[in-house]
């Protein structure tokens, strides 16, 4: 008997099948997901056959310990803890989705209670005081989590990538899973990472796809312009931002990074590298503002991640973002709520001289709203 694996991306029945998907763990059966790190087998914990057969998949030294816990949305998070602290709720901000597990305590009555209301055995999801909870950044199992009302959790399961053919090997999972969605290799190399929060501090406990230093960059307040190519209409805005930033928070501009402040800009279609144009850093200039240095960047996913609030100049330019992440648009706002800001690309300087002013318009405004309530 083979495995029965379903190309998710190439079926043409992408619906039917993580409805399909979602039946089976409803029943109790194991599916494997791909996330963006591994594949898992996923069980419905209060099923107790499906707990049984993904403590199968272990090996000897992990069979009993619990269960990581995975959710389609970060605020399912607050069904497994106690009350979070703005440390915890700003690492799920930041972090969720994304190849990162986070450890929480969770005091006793807590998860007496959830243990009952979920109809689980306490000791499958809390190690001592505490759980460990993952969101992972994949469609395909933030699809079927999003479908069911129960606590899933993920098994890291066998499944080699063959690098000459970049393709998956589910051979080793004969006999022990329902279905496997095929997703082809996963976006990384690495393991997630895995990091014990608590009420001031946070610890890595394992290091995988982020580092120390990454995590502390995602941690900031950032703020992230986007256009085409990063080299008029995003540049400028990211500029104007820090001027209009430091002013508000009395401190210099060189001062912003320290006061754990980013401001950045990329381009959907950029080449990472080039200057702005000569027009962009001409209009800049009397007002304090020097984009001789600047070089272009790509958007990108961890970008994207890394921001709190994305700004792009255009609707498509907010596609474009949503389309790389699409969790990401509950934070990413047009800077001109009333229509796209044109590319003067081309244009004379009196053109950047008036689309400076009108940035900066739109920079303090959507500041105030929606940017100055979080630094």
């Amino acid at each position: 008997m083979s495995v029965n694996v379903v190309n998710i991306f190439d079926i043409g029945e992408y619906d039917e099948q993580i409805a399909r998907g979602v039946e089976l763990l409803k029943g109790g059966g194991l599916v494997v997901l791909p996330t963006e790190t591994v594949y898992g087998a996923a069980g419905l914990l209060n099923q107790p056959q499906a707990v049984t057969r993904l403590r199968g998949l272990r090996s000897e030294t992990s069979e009993n310990k619990p269960f990581t816990i995975h959710l389609a949305r970060r605020d399912q998070a607050t069904r497994y803890l106690g009350t979070v602290s703005e440390l915890g709720k700003r690492m799920m901000k930041k972090l969720w989705p994304g190849p990162v597990a986070l450890v929480f305590e969770v005091p006793e009555q807590r998860r007496r209670e959830v243990a009952g209301t979920e109809k689980i055995d306490e000791r499958d999801i809390y190690e001592g005081n505490t759980i460990t909870l993952r969101c992972p950044d994949h469609i395909v199992t933030t699809d079927v989590l999003s479908e069911i009302d129960g606590p899933v959790a993920l098994t890291l399961v066998d499944a080699p990538t063959s690098m000459a053919t970049h393709t998956v090997s589910f051979d080793a999972l004969e006999g022990k899973v329902d279905l496997v969605f095929d997703a082809g290799p996963a976006r990384y190399s690495k393991p997630s990472t895995i990091v014990s929060v608590g009420q001031d501090k946070w610890q890595i406990v394992r290091t995988g796809i982020y580092d120390q230093r990454i995590i502390e960059r995602l941690l900031r307040t950032t703020v992230l312009f986007v256009c085409s190519g990063n080299t008029c209409r995003s540049p400028m805005s990211e500029a104007l931002a820090k001027q209009v930033l430091a002013q508000k928070l009395s401190v210099p501009e060189d001062k912003l990074e320290s006061k754990g402040i980013s401001v950045l800009s990329a381009g959907s279609f950029a080449m990472p590298g080039a200057r702005a144009t000569p027009a962009a850093v001409e209009a800049l200039r009397p007002l304090g503002a020097d984009l001789s240095k600047h070089r272009s960047r790509p958007l990108s996913v961890e970008l994207i991640h890394q921001a709190d609030v994305i700004f792009p100049m255009s609707r498509a330019h907010a596609q474009s973002v949503i389309a790389l992440v699409p969790s990401a648009a509950e934070k990413t706002f047009t800077l001109d709520p009333d229509g796209d800001i044109e590319d003067p690309i081309g244009g004379e300087l009196s053109l950047y001289q008036t689309l400076a002013a009108k940035l900066r318009s739109l920079i303090e405004k959507q500041f105030e709203e929606k940017v100055l309530k979080s630094v």
